[in-house]
């Protein structure tokens, strides 16, 4: 079965980098980040062997279960890391090494993200400062159904909001100052979608 023909970027022979143009950011795309076979193998793979489970969140005072699925793997001699938590797989090991060729950087984390169907979203936010620090990078890349990725300012309504399509296989870079500056959503949508999902490498850094 073909997954995910909805575009043309895995035949163009262009890895579509973009670096975007806007104030307070710095923000780069590259979609085709990861070859079409690649994609589909890692979307196959992190779909069906990850111990995906439900959290839940507060909102206005309000526990709730929020509208998506997670795992979460970290570096075990992270300060504060769980010794009992689960191992990286040979998967992971091999996405977060790409990533880190790209990036020229180091990652001890990764947040999977599962959206089963349109009904899964997650609502305009900042990532918390806490382990990451103020200004945290973060390094994003998608497996499965394009979902739009939104970005809006915080402070400057004369900005309009920005959005950016996540294909299957992309790559996406937050740095510089974003998550001071600019809040970011994956709405929802009544359109019926595949499952989509969504790894997020950071740099924990936990105070002792």
């Amino acid at each position: 079965m073909a997954l995910f023909n909805d575009t043309e970027l895995f035949f163009s022979g262009n890895r579509g980098k973009k670096i975007f143009d806007l104030p307070d950011t710095e923000l780069l795309l590259i979609d085709n980040f990861f070859t079409k076979e690649e994609s589909d193998f890692y979307y196959t793979t992190l779909l069906h062997q990850t111990k995906w489970r439900e959290y839940e969140m507060e909102i206005y005072d309000k526990v709730v279960t929020a509208p998506r699925m997670i795992a979460w793997y970290e570096d075990k001699e992270n300060v504060g890391a769980d010794v009992n938590g689960p191992d990286w797989t040979p998967e992971l090991l091999a996405i977060r090494k790409r990533v880190e060729s790209e990036t020229q950087l180091n990652f001890n984390s990764v947040l999977l993200n599962l959206y089963r169907n349109g009904k899964d979203g997650v609502s305009w936010h900042s990532d918390r400062e806490g382990n990451s620090g103020k200004d945290p990078i973060i390094a994003s890349v998608t497996f499965g159904a394009t979902r739009m990725f939104r970005l809006r300012h915080k402070f400057r309504t004369d900005i309009p909001q920005v959005e950016i399509p996540l294909h299957h296989g992309s790559f996406l870079l937050m740095a510089g100052t974003t998550n001071s500056f600019w809040q970011h959503q994956i709405p929802k949508t009544t359109k019926e979608v595949l499952p989509r999902i969504n790894l997020t490498f950071r740099q924990v850094n936990r105070k002792t």
